[in-house]
C-alpha cells in the first residue's frame, strides 16, 4: 500500500521517456533530430479550397492533402503538426560515397517532351528543394544531372535516388561514347556533330543545350576518371591505335565534310582529301599512338619499310599479308608440272601509301588483287616457255627476268618492287627420279675413275716397293750382265782373231773352206749371244761347204766320197746294217750308206743341243 502511496513519482518518469510523444499530442509540437529529416504528410484538409491536389500531381506545393514539397530540416522545433491531421517520417540524408554518383528520377513535375528521355536541369540545389524544382517547371522522370560525392538532403517522396560508378578510362585506352539522348542524326551522317562546352560530356546538359544528337559520337574520351550519366551516355573502350614504328597510317573517314581531291586527273581511282573531310586523308600518321574512333575512322597501315611476300606452303612472315599465298605450281613445255617457290620483296614511300589504300582499300587486297596474279601468272607463263631441266638450269637468268617485268607492273600500282627471288624448285618425283640416278651413275663413274687412279698408284707403289725390295739382286745380276757381256766380247775378240787365222789358212782351199771358217766365227760370236744361233749358223756353213763340194764333184760323187770318208774315220762296219737296210729297204749299198751318215749326224745335233744350255749359263 505505501508504494502505490507514490504513484505519481512516476508521471514526471514516463514525461521524461515520453516527452516527444506527448508534446506532439498534446500541442503538435515535432523535434527532428540533427542526422535526419522530416518528411510531411498532410493526412486531410478541413477548410479551403485546396483540399486536394490536381490530377496528375502527387507533391503539394500549397498545402493540400499529400506529400508536401517542404520537408523539415534538423533540429526544427515547430508547432502545429498535429499527429491526427500530419505523418512526420524521420529520414536519413542521402550520402553519395566516393567513387560514385547519385542518379536522380523525379516522381513528380511537368511531363518530358516527346522524343526525349531525360529532364533538362533545373535549379533546385541539388535537388534538395523540391518546391523549387518543382516551380522551376522540373520534370518528372530521370533526370540530366546527377550527385556528386556528399551528403544531400532530399526528399525522398519526390526524389529516388540511384547509384551509379565513376567511369574510370585506363592508360593505353579510350572511350567512344554513344549518347542516349538529343536531337536525332541527321541523314547519311553516322556520327552526332562534334559539339563544345560539355567537358567531355559530364555536363550533359550543356550538350543537349548545344545541339548535342543522339547516337554516336566523333569526339572520345581520354584516359582518366569522369562523371558520366550511365542514363545520357554508354562508353565503350577500345585500346588506343598503335602505329608501329616502320609503318604510316592511312586514315580513311567516315565523317566530315566533302573534300575537295588533291590528288589531280593523273589518278583515277579514288579521292584523296585533306585532314578533316569525308574519305583518305592525304596526311598519313607517323608512328605513335593515337586516340581514333574506330567506329568514324579507319586506319591502314600500311609498311614503308621493304616488305617480303611468300608463295610458300611453308613459310609466312609475320605482318600475314602473304598467309593466303601458297607454293605456284607451273606446267613446263615438255609437259611436266613442277613446284615453285618465289619471294618478292616491295616497297611502299610513305607518300605513296594513300594513293595505294585509295587505290585497294587495304594492304590485303593489293596482295590478293595485284601480287598474287602477277607474280603467279609471270612465271606460270615462263615456264611453258621451257623444260624442267633448261628451267632448274637457268634459274639465275628467269630470276633476273622476272625481276624487270614485275617492276614494270607494279609501278602501275605505285608499288616499287626491290627484288624477285626463286626459292625452293620441286620438279616432279618420276623426273626428279631420274636426274638423281643419272647424277648417281655419273658420281659412280667419278668414284670408279677416282678408285682406277688411286689402284694404279697403289699398283705404282707396290712395284716401286717390290722394285726396292729387289734393287740388290737387280744390281748384283745387272753386274752379272756386265761381266758376261765382257766375256762375250772376249770371246768374240778371241773367236774373231781364230776366225781370221783359219781364214787365212783356208784361203788356198775351196770356198769350203772360208764358208767353214766364217760358220766358225758365227758359231764363236753366237756362243756369247744365244747358243741356239751357234747351230744354225754351223749348219749354214757346212750346207755351204757341202754345196760347194758338190758343185765341185758332182752330187753322186760327193756322196759316195763322204761315205767312205766316215766309214774310213770310224772303222765303222758296215755288212750288217747293210744287209739288214737293203732287206727292208730293197735299195742299194750307198743308198745304206747315206742313211747311216743322217742317223749319225742327227745324233750329234741333239748331242750340241743338249750342251748349249751350259754354254749359255
Amino acid at each position: 500500500m505505501e508504494i502505490l502511496s507514490y504513484w505519481w513519482v512516476l508521471l514526471p518518469l514516463l514525461a521524461i521517456i515520453f516527452y516527444k510523444q506527448i508534446l506532439r499530442v498534446l500541442f503538435g509540437m515535432i523535434i527532428i533530430p540533427e542526422n535526419r529529416i522530416g518528411l510531411v504528410t498532410k493526412k486531410f484538409v478541413l477548410f479551403g479550397k485546396e483540399r486536394s491536389l490536381p490530377d496528375g500531381k502527387i507533391i503539394a506545393l500549397n498545402g493540400e492533402a499529400g506529400f508536401q514539397a517542404d520537408t523539415l530540416a534538423p533540429g526544427f522545433l515547430g508547432w502545429g503538426y498535429w499527429v491526427w491531421q500530419y505523418k512526420i517520417d524521420l529520414a536519413a540524408f542521402t550520402d553519395i560515397p566516393k567513387g560514385k554518383i547519385g542518379m536522380v528520377s523525379a516522381k513528380d513535375g511537368k511531363i518530358l517532351e516527346v522524343g526525349f528521355i531525360l529532364a533538362r536541369h533545373v535549379e533546385s540545389d541539388n535537388y534538395q528543394n523540391a518546391r523549387a524544382f518543382l516551380n522551376n517547371n522540373g520534370s518528372r522522370g530521370k533526370q540530366v544531372g546527377y550527385l556528386n560525392n556528399g551528403v544531400y538532403r532530399i526528399n525522398s517522396l519526390l526524389f529516388d535516388v540511384f547509384l551509379a560508378d565513376i567511369t574510370t578510362i585506363e592508360d593505353g585506352t579510350i572511350g567512344i561514347i554513344t549518347t542516349l539522348d538529343g536531337t536525332p542524326l541527321t541523314t547519311g551522317s553516322i556520327a552526332g556533330s562534334e559539339i563544345s562546352g560539355h567537358n567531355n560530356f559530364q555536363d550533359f546538359d550543356k550538350f543537349l543545350e548545344n545541339g548535342g544528337q543522339r547516337g554516336l559520337q566523333i569526339q572520345v574520351i581520354q584516359a582518366g576518371s569522369y562523371t558520366l550519366s550511365p542514363w545520357a551516355i554508354q562508353i565503350e573502350k577500345r585500346p588506343m591505335t598503335e602505329i608501329p614504328i616502320g609503318t604510316a597510317g592511312v586514315v580513311i573517314s567516315y565523317v566530315g565534310g566533302d573534300g575537295k581531291d588533291v590528288t589531280g586527273d593523273g589518278f583515277k581511282h579514288g579521292n584523296i582529301v585533306e585532314k578533316g573531310n569525308k574519305g583518305v586523308w592525304l596526311q598519313t600518321l607517323d608512328p605513335g599512338k593515337y586516340a581514333i574512333n574506330t567506329y568514324t575512322q579507319r586506319i591502314e597501315i600500311v609498311p614503308t619499310t621493304n616488305l617480303v611476300l611468300n608463295w610458300a606452303n611453308a613459310r609466312s612472315e609475320s605482318h600475314n599479308l602473304d598467309k593466303n599465298l601458297s607454293t605456284i605450281t607451273v606446267r613446263s613445255k615438255d609437259g611436266f608440272p613442277f613446284n615453285l617457290d618465289v619471294s618478292q620483296i616491295i616497297h611502299i614511300p610513305s607518300v605513296e601509301a594513300p594513293k595505294v589504300i585509295a587505290r585497294f582499300g587495304s594492304m590485303q587486297n593489293l596482295v590478293s588483287q595485284v601480287l598474287e596474279p602477277t607474280i603467279g601468272n609471270y612465271f606460270r607463263n615462263s615456264a611453258q616457255d621451257s623444260d624442267v631441266i633448261a628451267f632448274l638450269s637457268t634459274r639465275q637468268e628467269r630470276q633476273n627476268a622476272a625481276k624487270v617485268e614485275i617492276t614494270k607492273v607494279l609501278d602501275e600500282y605505285n608499288v616499287k618492287a626491290v627484288d624477285t627471288l626463286i626459292g625452293d624448285i620441286v620438279p616432279p618425283e618420276s623426273l626428279m627420279k631420274t636426274l638423281t640416278d643419272r647424277k648417281i651413275a655419273q658420281e659412280e663413274e667419278i668414284t670408279f675413275e677416282t678408285q682406277t687412279k688411286a689402284q694404279d698408284q697403289k699398283k705404282m707403289l707396290e712395284t716401286a716397293k717390290a722394285l726396292a725390295d729387289i734393287q740388290p739382286k737387280m744390281v748384283a745380276a745387272q753386274q752379272q750382265v756386265e761381266i758376261s757381256q765382257r766375256e762375250a766380247e772376249a770371246a768374240v775378240k778371241q773367236s774373231e782373231g781364230e776366225a781370221k787365222s783359219v781364214e787365212i789358212k783356208a784361203a788356198a782351199n775351196a770356198k769350203a773352206t772360208k764358208v767353214n771358217a766364217e760358220a766358225d766365227a758365227a758359231k764363236i760370236q753366237m756362243m756369247g749371244a744365244a747358243e741356239a744361233g751357234k747351230i744354225e749358223a754351223i749348219g749354214k756353213a757346212n750346207a755351204e761347204s757341202y754345196k760347194g763340194q758338190v758343185t765341185a764333184m758332182g752330187a753322186e760323187n760327193f756322196g759316195k766320197l763322204k761315205v767312205i770318208e766316215e766309214i774310213g774315220k770310224n772303222g765303222v762296219k758296215i755288212i750288217p746294217e747293210i744287209l739288214i737296210n737293203g732287206g727292208q729297204g730293197g735299195g742299194s749299198g750307198v743308198d745304206s750308206l747315206i742313211g747311216i751318215e743322217l742317223m749319225k749326224y742327227i745324233q750329234d745335233k741333239k748331242e750340241v743341243e743338249k750342251v748349249t744350255p751350259t754354254a749359255k749359263k
